[in-house]
């Protein structure tokens, strides 16, 4: 059986690829990409992959029965993408697809859930089976920038006391991989986050103690936040989405105690604490 992972390439999808290697033979993983040349060095067959190449998605889905569909990035196209692929599976003879979608998408404020639930929904009624993993926040989306706010010795947000439930790329991939390697899963739609909730006055807090400096945690208005941003040199659309993310957290958006990722995954998932031990090593 063959088992296709777009987005191969990126962050998540080459996590995916290394955790299902060790679940499944090499020879039954298809990495999809745009340039197999990024994908040589993890062992696999790599295809050709574009999400607006529609013409050639069905030709390089075929013999895949189970395919990861990793969201897209572009904000604004990620429906009319997902919607090729799927199309794409269909034609190709694909019988299961894994989406990567958002915590609560049906239930939250962000952004990015309305293309989201499209997606969802698109996937309910193509007659594929289906696994829909709603994914929380990244550890990552935090630590990637702890150096930025050590340098400044304070953390700047507008989340307030919002509880927090990310867990590492590694815990959602892992999740990614057990769901495309075991039965069971069939028709399931997963809410997964970390098993640590934290809100960022703790998480300023532990880059404290990590890093022996006092950083501190300054709370400001969403449209306070988002000038901010502007005024560091993000983009004002970006600026606004990054500050409202933090007002959705502050609502409670980000948060789920349910520990279903760590269920699935048959493990702890990975604390903010560890992975923010790693960044600022």
């Amino acid at each position: 059986m063959k088992i296709g992972i777009t987005g191969a390439s990126g962050k998540l999808g080459n996590w995916a690829v290394n955790k299902l290697k060790n679940r499944v033979a090499n020879e039954d993983i298809v990495a999809l990409v745009r340039t197999p040349e990024k994908v040589a060095s993890l062992g696999v067959e790599a295809r050709v992959f574009n999400y607006d190449k529609t013409e050639n998605l069905t030709a390089s889905l075929k013999g895949v029965e189970k395919l990861l569909l990793i969201s897209g990035n572009e904000i604004g196209k990620r429906f009319e993408q997902h919607s090729a692929v799927i199309n794409a599976a269909k034609e190709a003879g694909v019988k299961h697809i894994v989406y990567t979608s958002l915590l609560k998408a049906d239930n939250t404020s962000i952004a990015l859930a309305p293309e989201h639930l499209q997606t969802e929904e698109a996937l309910k009624n193509s007659g594929l089976t289906y696994t829909i993993l709603r994914n929380g926040w990244y550890n990552e989306n935090y630590t990637e920038t702890a150096q930025n706010s050590l340098a400044q010795g304070a953390l700047y947000g507008s989340s307030g006391e919002g509880k927090i439930n990310s867990a590492s790329r590694e815990d959602y991939a892992e999740a990614a991989a057990v769901v495309l390697s075991e039965e069971g899963h069939q028709n399931k739609v997963y809410e997964l986050s970390g098993d640590q909730a934290f809100t960022m006055k703790d998480y300023a807090q532990m880059m404290s103690e990590i890093s022996k400096k006092d950083i501190s945690y300054v709370n400001l208005s969403e449209e306070e936040f988002s000038k901010a941003l502007e005024q560091v040199g993000m983009p004002t659309e970006m600026a606004k989405f990054y500050a409202g993310t933090h007002t959705s957290t502050l609502n409670g958006d980000l948060s789920d105690n349910r520990n279903i990722l760590s269920a699935l995954i048959g493990r702890p998932t990975t604390t903010i604490t560890q992975s923010l031990e790693v960044a600022l090593q």
